[in-house]
């Protein structure tokens, strides 16, 4: 009778064991630092065709990171969403993601758009274009980022802090190209033409040359789009200013990209993966086009027919990477050029 208890009970721990691998193969944690609205949409398609669970936690950037360091092995997320290439270099120095092979991956990101080791792939791409203000700007007059450094743009220029990393992300894209000392000399003179001390975000700066504190501002293009179709009076603002694409005539627009990798301890890698894979079909690259106004990183994606009303450009190929290895030298020439 015995026996047959422990043989019953052996059973029951097989098929508890068996429930729970199934349990764990249904399901996947992300951390996002995305917005819970850009991102879960797609991440309901994906459990919707694949049967698979999304766990999501979202946060700030920094803080995500932070908390995966602190978690190391324990930590119960699969996947990281970020956003800049800076962070995504930083992530991968702070070794908390993984190498992964997948063929329909990589025949879909470009080489400079993904990390060497495939740490990291790009989900989507944001341009930081020039916006000058149509009623105060000739944009005959404008040329390239290193032209902003010239006097003729004195006090006419609005752009965010030099803490914000995509503005470091630019300077270190300058930094790859021109080299410590011209990067330097522009940042100094650039500094100089700014109509006022640099506050707020993206958004503020448009908002701010809308309004006749300055006639140029930087920003990424997908803020643009969200205050295009906001219904809060910021429409009227943004119709204020039009694009101008830089450095057309040389290495293009500087750009950056939104992007994932799979976790270091992920405890499900393939689900991971495949979540990864789903991110970059045609349906969601579209998505991304169409309501995050960010443009999609497979190039047999249309564009929303509002990012076709600001034009082809093109744009800067530089690795991706790069950005973060020249982001701790990309602070310290702001930090010497005044860049507040």
């Amino acid at each position: 009778m015995n026996k047959y208890l422990i043989s019953v009970g052996l059973v029951a721990c097989l098929v508890l064991s068996a429930i729970s691998s199934v349990s764990m193969a249904d399901e996947v944690n992300v951390y996002s630092a995305r917005k819970e609205k850009l991102i879960k949409p797609l991440l309901d398609s994906f459990t919707k065709e694949t049967g698979i669970t999304v766990n999501l936690v979202t946060g700030k950037a920094d803080m995500l990171l932070k908390r995966l360091e602190t978690e190391g092995k324990n930590s119960p997320a699969d996947l990281f969403i970020t956003t800049d290439a800076g962070r995504l270099y930083r992530a991968k120095q702070a070794g908390v993601l993984q190498t992964i092979d997948s063929k329909a991956i990589n025949n879909i990101v470009p080489a400079n758009l993904r990390d060497s080791e495939n740490q990291w792939f790009s989900l989507s791409l944001r341009a930081r274009p020039i916006f000058y203000v149509t009623e105060s700007v000739n944009p005959q007059e404008l040329s390239s980022y290193e032209d902003l450094a010239d006097e003729k743009w004195n006090k006419k220029i609005c752009i965010r802090s030099s803490n914000n990393i995509y503005n470091q992300s630019l300077v270190a894209s300058m930094l790859a190209t021109n080299g410590p000392e011209a990067t330097l000399e522009w940042a100094k003179k650039f500094v100089n033409n700014l109509a006022i001390p640099p506050r707020g975000g993206d958004r503020d700066q448009i908002k701010a040359a809308a309004a006749g504190v300055c006639d140029l501002a930087i920003a990424n293009t997908y803020y643009l789009g969200k205050m295009l179709t906001a219904k809060d009076g910021q429409k009227e603002a943004a119709a204020k200013v039009k694009i101008f694409w830089p450095n057309q005539s040389d290495r293009g627009t500087h750009i950056n990209v939104s992007g994932a990798g799979v976790t270091a301890h992920a405890k499900n890698k393939d689900n991971a993966v495949k979540l990864l894979e789903h991110l970059l079909t045609k349906d969601s690259q579209k998505w991304y086009s169409q309501v995050n106004h960010e443009y999609p990183v497979r190039a047999d994606v249309e564009w929303s027919p509002m990012l076709k009303g600001w034009g082809e450009f093109k744009s800067d190929e530089i690795n991706m990477s790069m950005l973060g290895e020249f982001n701790h030298e990309a602070v310290k020439i702001m930090d010497l050029a005044g860049w507040k």
